[in-house]
């Protein structure tokens, strides 16, 4: 169930690979160029998205003799200064990203998918951001969605979003939930089965976090040690995290469904009742179903 892998030098190449055997339907690479490098990607069976965390690049989508070209893709430094910009790969095709600032921290994120669509970028702009929680609840957070609801109709089951813990330290995933079945639950409400991969950042660089995994609301589980350059891979269970106090937290997130195109999720029956107490919360959870 899960698993954390340290931050490590993976030079370019995937961290989640194709049939990873925890998260299969999910794929992650972090890319890092400077300025004149580029970088090949091309991942058979899964569609993805290539987003800026920093720095400026130019992606060039090709499919046989289909190509799009777009240009200056990105407008921050870090994940710290502004929002993502990005472009999506459908099934099928091949890129090549350029760096074209000094340097490029590019992480590129993939889903399995049957269907090959149309490529697009999403701007700064375009990116959908929701704000939820309180200080008060220790539940404060900022999600930058870059594929979700908003552009659902030019993607697969592909979900990717930057999250922050606003303010420093707090909860996030909170109540703790779950996303690991497709099935209809006896109230008649949803859950669909959506694996999941996660990168953390913290702000100081030298913060930490905790990702909890558990499978049965019952359970003791797992509690990972996260720094920045933590990836979690989850499959089935709980998994709310916390940030240490006096850091800034940020996660970016992979979730891709094995047959839905929502995320609806599950709460831990016995934290459940706090989706009333933390603000905001209800209406997030509203967009998905």
């Amino acid at each position: 169930m899960g698993k954390h892998i340290p931050p490590f030098d993976n030079k370019n190449q995937p961290i989640i690979d194709v049939n990873d055997e925890v998260t299969p339907l999910c794929y992650f690479n972090q890319v890092r160029l400077a300025q004149g490098e580029s970088h090949q990607h091309v991942v058979e069976g899964y569609e993805s998205v290539i987003v800026l965390a920093g720095g400026t690049c130019s992606i060039t989508v090709t499919n046989g003799e289909k190509t799009e070209v777009f240009d200056n893709i990105g407008k921050r430094k870090s994940v710290w200064d502004g929002n993502p910009e990005a472009v999506y790969v459908p099934l099928g095709y091949k890129a090549e990203i350029e760096c074209v600032s000094e340097n490029a921290d590019v992480m590129i994120a993939g889903g399995k998918f049957e269907e090959s669509l149309e490529p697009f970028c999403v701007r700064e702009e375009n990116v959908d951001i929701v704000q939820y929680g309180s200080d008060d609840t220790k539940t404060h957070r900022k999600i930058k969605h870059v594929l979700g609801q908003s552009n659902a109709d030019n993607r697969g089951r592909l979900l990717v979003s930057e999250l922050f813990t606003v303010g420093a330290g707090g909860w996030s995933g909170f109540p703790p939930h779950k996303h690991d079945e497709d099935r209809v639950k006896p109230d008649g409400s949803k859950e669909t089965l959506y694996e999941e991969v996660y990168q953390f950042r913290f702000n100081p660089d030298f913060g930490f976090g905790a990702q909890f995994l558990y499978e049965h609301e019952d359970d003791f589980g797992p509690v990972y040690h996260v720094r920045t350059g933590s990836v979690i891979a989850i499959d089935k269970g709980y998994h709310p995290s916390v940030a240490a106090p006096g850091y800034e937290m940020y996660y970016f997130t992979i979730i891709v469904g094995k047959t839905e195109k929502s995320l609806i999720q599950h709460f831990d029956p016995h934290h459940e009742y706090q989706v009333e107490t933390i603000p905001g919360i209800k209406d997030m959870i509203a967009k998905f179903k």
